[in-house]
């Protein structure tokens, strides 16, 4: 009679025991995740300088709002996100980068005797 107890005792208390589901893990998700972080650190650098920091401040954005709605964002909406904002930033180096181009051929064409730019000031 103990033994009957002792089996049925047994076989109640093996369907309570947790058990844990693994997995293998696709290496695709091990980089979206790592890219993701990397684009996040990234905004948030391009965030922290000194001119779009200043401009948020203008328009009254909170860096709060700003680092909630970042974690919100699918990984997809944050490659676009940081494409974006690199071409805004960049796009100020261009034009100063044109300005040198176009001084620095000014400079070669007044030191070779082509044009007299420079002599009238």
């Amino acid at each position: 009679m103990f033994t009957v107890r002792l089996v049925s005792l047994a076989l109640v208390a093996t369907g309570f025991i947790p058990f844990a589901h693994a997995d293998v893990i696709d290496t695709g998700y091990m980089v979206d995740s790592e890219s993701r972080e990397a684009s996040l650190a990234h905004i948030q650098v391009m965030l922290a300088s000194d001119a779009v920091a200043n401009q948020l401040d203008a328009l009254g954005v909170d860096q709060s709002i700003i680092a909630a709605r970042l974690q919100g964002l699918s990984d997809a909406e944050l490659i676009q996100l940081e494409g974006k904002m690199e071409d805004q930033l960049v796009a100020g180096a261009d034009v100063i980068a044109v300005v040198g181009i176009v001084f620095v051929v000014l400079m070669i064409l007044e030191l070779v005797g082509v044009t007299d730019i420079f002599k009238s000031f």
